[in-house]
């Protein structure tokens, strides 16, 4: 069956073509997808499995059952469909699994999908007035620069001297497609300053809760030269 448009949508027990165009989300037997949220980097292979429903969308020569989504394709087998992309390179879709039940009301699951791309580069560096040569009490203002990355709203930046960190913060993009985003910190020289390693990352938080890190990308190291005059 040719689908006019992007979206493909893939229609089983029925013969004829519906769209859908009004859900209903709260229905009591609702479709279940499994996994439920889905992260995938850009380009990569992804799949997902819907149980259309229980008991709501049966017998199925009475029902309309499928997944639209644009990009992928759909199999299945009685109330069960499973949706496969081979390389999934669209950075916003949002799956839907539905079933029509015997009233004709549309019952709706959608599937939420994370496309993300780590930084391409994650550089550091210094805009203070004599570069990395420092005097005591100077303040200067650390810059870390972020490359490419996807997408910007689950991007923290981290900022670092030796293993202590300095301060943190989060991107205000709501963009899904990649970008190039900067960020600057201002800190203020002592003499324990002299010779120390400066140097910032890029954590994408894609899956928030967790006791770790999903992506982390460091930058090089930022050496200070800091002259103090004798005591």
């Amino acid at each position: 069956m040719m689908v006019s448009s992007s979206v493909l949508l893939v229609i089983f027990s029925m013969t004829f073509f519906s769209c859908v165009s009004s859900c209903d989300y709260s229905c009591s037997d609702k479709p279940v997808l499994t996994p439920s949220r889905l992260v995938v980097k850009y380009g990569d292979p992804t799949s997902a499995i819907c149980v259309a429903c229980q008991k709501d969308c049966l017998p199925l020569e009475e029902s309309v059952i499928g997944m639209e989504a644009s990009r992928g394709k759909t199999t299945s087998n009685g109330t069960t469909m499973t949706w496969k992309v081979d390389h999934l390179r669209e950075w916003e879709l949002s799956p839907k699994c539905f079933y029509t039940d015997k009233n004709d009301k549309q019952c709706c699951t959608n599937l939420s999908v994370t496309v993300y791309q780590p930084p391409e580069a994650v550089l550091i560096s210094s805009l203070g007035p004599n570069g990395q040569v420092l005097d005591c009490g100077q303040s200067i203002t650390l810059q870390c620069s972020v490359h490419k990355v996807a997408p910007a709203r689950d991007l923290i930046v981290n900022f670092y001297r030796g293993q202590t960190q300095l301060g943190h913060m989060k991107s205000k993009s709501t963009v899904k497609e990649p970008v190039n985003e900067t960020y600057t910190f201002s800190y203020k020289t002592s003499k324990d300053d002299d010779e120390a390693q400066f140097w910032c990352e890029a954590v994408l938080d894609l899956e928030p809760g967790t006791t770790q890190p999903f992506l982390v990308v460091k930058s090089g190291n930022l050496t200070a030269t800091v002259h103090c005059k004798p005591e």
